[in-house]
């Protein structure tokens, strides 16, 4: 059941949203060669708890992070570890999803390390791009196919693919509601979309084929052909006129 919630419900998760962004503010200019994946993830949940939240991903289904923490191929539920060392050249999607009086927000970014090729470059640009487009759609009466439509367009419009395992969700007082979210879909389909709902929209971006395998951790999910992957997410909430997202950074204010 898709849950509506009410303005103390999203002043809540507007708290919850602002934590979340400011875990990027932090940890972002942090992502560089030479720090390891498990330095990034313990810098975030010192922030997190710093605040008074908590890293909802630590323990979730007995996942070990603090945040996901997924380099290069790996497309989602990348394990921090101190091994994983950051080199020139790569990409690095920090998913981070935080609870705050009960409430939870959840975005991921893809950062580029060092000196980064530019097709890396522009699958990260593209990514977020779908994001953009597909929330430029919501406002209350669409159809959420309608969102998903434009997020795939994007996409594949420029010979990228998006995943089909893994999708966006609702989100609120769990870190997974209904609706499912998928990054592709057919306009005019789907749940409609009301006032209160808070969905979480994520665009995963395939450099290659959208085939993915899980590796024997149970969690890490890579590509199959080995190509880079893509990540942006915000926690939005749909109002009558359109759309308000919950998770971004200051820099997108100034």
């Amino acid at each position: 059941m898709i849950s509506i919630k009410s303005p103390r419900e999203i002043a809540l998760m507007k708290a919850a949203g602002r934590l979340t962004a400011k875990v990027f503010e932090e940890v972002g200019p942090l992502v560089k060669p030479g720090v390891s994946t498990q330095f990034l993830a313990d810098k975030a949940e010192e922030v997190i708890r710093r605040e008074g939240g908590i890293p909802a991903s630590k323990g979730y289904g007995g996942f070990p992070g603090a945040i996901c923490t997924s380099v290069n191929e790996v497309i989602v539920h990348g394990i921090p570890s101190n091994k994983r060392i950051l080199v020139d050249g790569d990409i690095i999607s920090l998913d981070v999803v935080v609870k705050l009086n009960g409430y939870h927000g959840d975005a991921c970014r893809t950062y580029p390390v060092g000196i980064v090729s530019e097709d890396k470059l522009k699958l990260i640009k593209v990514t977020e791009e779908a994001f953009w487009a597909g929330v430029s759609k919501v406002k209350a009466g669409v159809r959420l196919g309608d969102v998903e439509h434009a997020i795939q367009e994007v996409a594949e419009l420029n010979g990228y693919s998006v995943v089909r395992e893994f999708t966006g969700h609702g989100i609120g007082r769990e870190m997974h509601e209904d609706p499912y979210v998928p990054n592709y879909g057919t306009p005019g389909t789907g749940p409609t979309l009301r006032e209160g709902m808070t969905i979480a929209i994520e665009p995963m971006v395939m450099m290659g084929a959208p085939a993915v395998r899980t590796m024997k951790d149970e969690w890490t999910t890579v590509s199959k052909d080995g190509k880079p992957n893509a990540h942006y997410e915000n926690t939005i909430v749909v109002t009558k006129d359109g759309y308000e997202v919950l998770t971004l950074e200051d820099k997108h204010f100034e």
